[in-house]
C-alpha cells in the first residue's frame, strides 16, 4: 500500500511534526482509507485484534470547583445532573462486582474535583485496596493529588491514573481559567514519576483548531501514556458549550484525529471515549480498526451503549473483547 504524502517518511521512533498532524487533520475525506490502513498495521502490530472494554463509574458527582466549559458537574454548569459527594458502596462495588462479571479490561472511577483532603483519599485507598483484592484493574481520574496522596493510592494498588490535557495550551484558558494547563503537566510528570502508568488524552470539537490538535497529540507523545483517551464533545444542556456547533465533528474528521493518536503514540492504548456512540454510528468497523479501547455503559453524567450491546458488536465485527 501507498501511503498518503507525508505518512511515506513515517516512523514509529519520528511520529510526526505539527505541520504533519495538521496536514493530516485536513486531508480530503477520500483519503481517509489509506490513512486508517496505516494506522491499523499500528493497532495490529501492538494491540492485534483485541479490544478492551472499560466501564466508568461517577464516584464523586458535581459541586466540582471548576469552571471547564464542556463539563456537566462545574461550578459554572446549570446541567441537570445528580450530585453526591460519594457514591454507596452499594454501586460501586456493584460496578467492581460487573467487571469482573463481564470480563471487562478495567473499572474506571472518576471524581469530580480539583483538590481532595487526606481524609478523603484515605477513605478512597480503601475503597481500591478492597476493589483489588478481587484483582480489578483500576484507573482513577481525580484532579491534583500531592505526593502523600498519591502514595497512599499507590499503597493501596491504584494501577493508573487518568488526568487529560484536553487540549493545547495555547487553547486551554478559553475552556477553563481556575487552573492552568501547566498545573495539569506538572501533576503528570510527578505522577508518572512516583510510577504510576498514565491515561492522558483530550476532548475534540470544544472550537480549537487542528493545530490546537496537533500541539496537545505533540504533548501527549512527550509523555508517553498508557493509555490515550480521545472524547469528541457532547455538547450538555446548562454548560457553557451547550450551544456549540458540532457540525465540524464528521465521522471522516473523527476518525482523522484517531489515526493522529495512533501514529503519535503507537504502542498506547488508542480510546474512543465520549461521542464514540454519536459520531461513529454506522462506522464501528472502520473505528475499531484504528482504536483499541472504549467505554460501555456511559460517561459519568452522560448515557451510552451497554455492555451487553458493546460486547456483541466487537464480537460481530471481528474483533476480541480484552479480558481483565
Amino acid at each position: 500500500m501507498e501511503n498518503t504524502g507525508f505518512l511515506k517518511n513515517y516512523s514509529e521512533e519520528r511520529g510526526l511534526t505539527r505541520d504533519e498532524l495538521v496536514g493530516l487533520l485536513k486531508l480530503p475525506d477520500d483519503q481517509t482509507e489509506q490513512l486508517i490502513e496505516a494506522a491499523y498495521a499500528l493497532r495490529t502490530k501492538y494491540k492485534g485484534r483485541k479490544v478492551s472494554v472499560q466501564l466508568l463509574t461517577n464516584a464523586r458527582s458535581g459541586n466540582c470547583s471548576q469552571d471547564c466549559a464542556y463539563c456537566a458537574q462545574s461550578c459554572r454548569s446549570g446541567a441537570d445532573i445528580e450530585k453526591y459527594a460519594s457514591v454507596s458502596d452499594e454501586k460501586l462495588y456493584g460496578d467492581d462486582k460487573l467487571v469482573a462479571e463481564k470480563h471487562l479490561a478495567r473499572h474506571c472511577i472518576g471524581l469530580s474535583g480539583i483538590r481532595f483532603g487526606d481524609d478523603e483519599i484515605r477513605a478512597l485507598a480503601e475503597r481500591i485496596r478492597r476493589m483489588k483484592e478481587n484483582g480489578t484493574h483500576i484507573c482513577c481520574s481525580i484532579g491534583f493529588l500531592t505526593e502523600d496522596q498519591a502514595r497512599m493510592l499507590k499503597e493501596a494498588g491504584l494501577d493508573r491514573i487518568n488526568h487529560n490535557l484536553n487540549s493545547s495550551r495555547r487553547f486551554y484558558p478559553n475552556i477553563c481559567s481556575t487552573h492552568t494547563y501547566q498545573q495539569r503537566i506538572d501533576n503528570i510528570r510527578m505522577l508518572k514519576g512516583m510510577g504510576f502508568e498514565m491515561c492522558c488524552g483530550g476532548i475534540v470539537g470544544m472550537g480549537e483548531t487542528e493545530e490546537d490538535i496537533a500541539d496537545m497529540l505533540l504533548d501527549v507523545r512527550e509523555i508517553s501514556p498508557e493509555s490515550v483517551p480521545i472524547n469528541f464533545l457532547l455538547p450538555i444542556e446548562g454548560t457553557r458549550l451547550a450551544d456549540r456547533d458540532v457540525s465540524a465533528l464528521t465521522y471522516e474528521y473523527c476518525i482523522k484525529v484517531l489515526c493522529a493518536a495512533r501514529l503519535m503514540v503507537p504502542k498506547a492504548d488508542i480510546r474512543c471515549a465520549a461521542g464514540r456512540e454519536k459520531y461513529f454510528a454506522g462506522h464501528e468497523d472502520k473505528l475499531f480498526r484504528v482504536v483499541d479501547s472504549i467505554f460501555a455503559a456511559g460517561y459519568l453524567t452522560a448515557g451510552g451503549q451497554g455492555i451487553d450491546d458493546t460486547l456483541c458488536l466487537i464480537e460481530s465485527l471481528g474483533f476480541t473483547a480484552e479480558e481483565e
